[in-house]
């Protein structure tokens, strides 16, 4: 399956000159729980300059990665994990560093909407690092293009126990027999409540301290009691108007209402129901259309934070930061079923050993040393973040069954609808967000919107 380099080569020397991008809003300093508030650094790592400037943006997040000053005798984990989940995955790293295991890990946050250009750039010219994350919607693309190792040897070396993951989650990280990644998590969009709001407008729980919803006029009940008591500013949901998240509301409503995979399983042909695809589009603008969903919404997971609306429909992630803000009240569930199916949208994060011909053996075991730690016995922690552990010892102990909220959205598990294993996918999830950006902002008809879209999934696969 996997084709060489050339592709990513080619976006090397194409944008060599610009992989040390701006930000509107940033501060020089290193990156990474250790080294941070540096302005000038030396990295180690084998073509970096010398004293170069790191930039790095409010959150954290680093825009030229290659200028970080690597410790010595680490290995370099480029992380995306910037939605509220990073602080526990830098516990984890701590953790395993106090281990005094045989090489220790710095994390470097990227930017989330660079991140997979830069790690395809920066393997293409030799300056990748040691450790990654990809989602698997992202994997067969890696795979294909030579970005990523086959980590079986190593696995079997240190004693992987692969009895630990479900046979789905093992064989979407396994290509043409061999296993390329570590599964970390699933994780969902699932329903979030403000507790305080729903009972200023008389919404109640029921037993399970969850909201009864069981279908789409349900759904519009409670939002028109949070409606009429919220004051100006607010929003019965929280949702940005355009991107990721209308699309994954989309793509959730298109599976409950009975729509079809949208490739078969070959990956040589668009199977998308277009009726289907046009009433799932239907509801979500409905939404914008009858007020539930304001105008302008830019940080939906920070405005609901703020407790500026009712519901939010978003990630798992976003479950331990809301449980470290003061005065949120907040319940979560799993995504409701609104339609004839129950079904919800879901990716997965996973464990990667990036190509780097200059990395010895030794250095590469340790790197899948680490990231089997991190899907294992880093799970617990990774757990809390909200997201749904991927190892099955964790995901059935009483530790994570304990944890508030988890075991209301669990069930998201036996719901999640993931994206088709297809190195296509990432062009093809642009093709459809793109698209629909139109629906929502009124620029143009649902049909037409969906019949562009359902052709340039086909030049896609093309």
């Amino acid at each position: 399956m996997k084709k060489k380099l050339l592709c990513v080569l080619i976006a090397a020397s194409l944008i060599a000159f610009s992989f040390t991008g701006c930000s509107g809003s940033k501060t020089d300093s290193t990156a990474g729980t250790d080294v941070k508030n540096q302005n000038t650094v030396t990295d180690t790592k084998e073509g970096a300059s010398d004293a170069a400037t790191v930039d790095v943006n409010e959150d954290g997040t680093v825009n030229n990665p290659e200028n970080v000053k690597v410790e010595e005798g680490k290995l370099v984990f480029w992380s995306l994990f910037s939605g509220g989940d990073g602080s526990f995955m830098d516990t984890i790293i701590s953790d395993y560093n106090k281990t005094n295991p045989t090489m220790g890990v710095q994390s470097i946050m990227l930017v989330w909407g660079d991140y997979y250009t830069k790690l395809q750039t920066a393997v293409a010219a030799k300056k990748g690092p040691d450790i990654g994350v990809s989602h698997v919607s992202k994997l067969p693309e890696l795979v294909e293009q030579g970005v990523l190792i086959p980590i079986d040897d190593y696995a079997k070396e240190i004693g992987v126990d692969w009895s630990q993951y479900a046979d789905s989650s093992k064989e979407s990280v396994t290509f043409d027999g061999s296993t390329y990644a570590m599964p970390l998590d699933t994780h969902a969009e699932i329903l979030y409540f403000n507790k305080d709001i729903l009972e200023k407008a008389g919404v109640a729980l029921n037993a399970n301290n969850q909201l009864d919803i069981t279908s789409e006029d349900d759904l519009y009940a409670i939002l028109d009691k949070i409606k009429g008591v919220l004051p100006d500013g607010a929003s019965p949901i929280a949702m940005t108007n355009s991107g990721d998240d209308p699309y994954r509301l989309w793509w959730a409503s298109y599976f409950q209402m009975g729509g079809t995979a949208l490739v078969n399983e070959e990956g040589t042909e668009v199977t998308m129901n277009k009726d289907i695809a046009v009433k799932a589009a239907d509801f979500v603008k409905g939404l914008f259309d009858k007020g539930y969903i304001s105008q302008g919404i830019d940080d939906h997971q920070k405005f609901f934070q703020g407790g500026q609306a009712g519901l939010f429909i978003g990630g798992t992630w976003a479950v331990g930061a809301f449980e470290k803000t003061e005065n949120l009240h907040f319940g979560a569930q799993a995504f409701p079923k609104l339609f004839d199916k129950d079904a919800c949208w879901a990716d997965s994060h996973t464990l990667i050993i990036p190509f780097n011909k200059n990395r010895t053996e030794e250095e590469t075991k340790a790197a899948v040393e680490f990231i089997n730690y991190v899907s294992s016995k880093g799970a617990a922690t990774w757990a809390k973040s909200g997201q749904i552990p991927a190892n099955k010892s964790v995901l059935e102990s009483q530790e994570y069954l304990s944890l508030d909220y988890r075991s209301g959205y669990k069930s998201a598990l036996e719901t999640a609808v993931l994206p088709s294993k297809n190195p296509n996918f990432y062009s093809m999830k642009d093709a459809m967000i793109t698209n629909l950006n139109t629906v929502w902002t009124g620029q143009t008809d649902t049909a037409a919107a969906i019949d562009s879209m359902y052709g340039e999934l086909e030049s896609n696969l093309k």
